[in-house]
């Protein structure tokens, strides 16, 4: 989720911090090109659409970011192989763009280092809450808050819809779809649609954002 870092540490605060001081190039280096290989065939292949995705278990929780990116989440926070990214994103017309694998960085101190991937390509970030609440004409509103918006004796570790409702953000119980702990994670971030930037860029110029695209 380097695509939203920005965004995030708007919302936030400091949530998402780079791995290491020095950038690489999103373009892969010799020891990441099978990895690279293998998840862009594999995941386009089991994960065409939305719908595949949310058949699998992901749930969609943010809207089009900055990149033109819509994101799911399967809530499993552990890639165990390169089988099993803990997000998915999609464009507003429903195309595959990437995936993001994970590790907990309670079982990581460093940078996890799987799958000939430079380690300086995993980024840390904070644990915080996600939730969608219900919006007009059935749609929904998706959002999130870290610990300077919980309200007294709430816990990130165990949202509900009552200590959204507590924070301010919800009017009652009803409105709220659903809410989940985004864990304190290293993330991983790859484009598996082609990109000319590189697979490990922050964006593709092929893929242009549409101002409050997205289905539900």
């Amino acid at each position: 989720m380097k695509r939203v870092v920005a965004s995030l540490l708007a919302f936030f605060g400091t949530l998402a911090v780079a791995a290491a001081a020095d950038k690489l190039s999103g373009v892969p280096l010799p020891s990441e090109v099978s990895f690279v290989t293998k998840v862009s065939a594999d995941l386009q292949a089991r994960f065409p659409t939305p719908d595949a995705a949310r058949r699998a278990g992901y749930l969609r929780f943010t809207d089009e970011d900055n990149t033109g990116a819509i994101s799911y989440a399967n809530k499993h926070w552990t890639s165990s192989d390169e089988a099993h990214p803990s997000q998915l994103w999609y464009d507003v017309n429903g195309r595959l763009l990437g995936a993001d694998f994970s590790v907990l960085q309670a079982d990581s101190p460093q940078a996890p280092q799987k799958w000939g991937v430079d380690p300086r390509r995993w980024i840390k970030f904070g644990a915080h809450d996600h939730y969608g609440l219900v919006g007009p004409n059935g749609t929904t509103i998706y959002s999130g808050m870290g610990m300077k918006k919980l309200p007294p004796g709430a816990s990130l570790e165990h949202p509900t819809a009552a200590m959204l409702v507590a924070a301010g953000v919800a009017k009652s119980t009803s409105d709220v779809r659903f809410t989940f702990l985004f864990p304190a994670i290293w993330d991983l971030e790859v484009w598996v649609l082609p990109n000319p930037s590189g697979a490990f860029a922050e964006s593709n110029p092929d893929v242009k954002p549409v101002k409050g695209g997205g289905s539900s």
